[in-house]
């Protein structure tokens, strides 16, 4: 009788020292599709979120910082001459103490589109990450 029970333990742990990997490589399938969608959708560079054109405006609790660039690659900021070396140490003081992070970047449509992303990577390097682009509506 002894023997009968002890036959019957080993049989139930045989099967329970099994590993069932059929689960496994359902779930690590499902991740790498889930990894191979995602991959090409994730964007290199800097996240610009432009203002709606056709909004009546936003209302800010504090005064907007605007980042002039005019039509010949000058910088302002505050009526004050900037230049692109002076931009991220400049931001970074000024931003230290304010609740709102957002800079609206005011560019002129003369300018090169490449010296306007290097200046919105200097805001991000500042660590600031809402940007804004000012614009006209068409019909100005």
């Amino acid at each position: 009788m002894g023997m009968g029970a002890s036959g019957g333990k080993s049989k139930s742990r045989a099967t329970l020292s099994e590993i069932n990997v059929t689960p496994l490589v359902d779930v690590m399938l499902v991740l790498l599709i889930m990894f191979m969608v995602t991959t090409p959708l994730m964007q290199q560079g800097i996240s610009v979120d432009l203002p709606k054109t056709a909004a009546s405006g936003v209302e800010m609790k504090e005064e907007p910082f605007v980042l002039v660039i005019g039509p010949d690659q000058k910088m302002t900021i505050a009526k004050a001459r900037i230049t692109m070396e002076q931009l991220r140490p400049k931001l970074k003081a000024i931003f230290e103490n304010r609740k709102d992070k957002q800079v609206y970047i005011q560019a002129d449509r003369k300018v090169d589109y490449g010296f306007v992303a290097e200046a919105m990577a200097e805001v991000r390097a500042a660590g600031i990450f809402n940007i804004g682009l000012i614009t006209q509506p068409k019909d100005q």
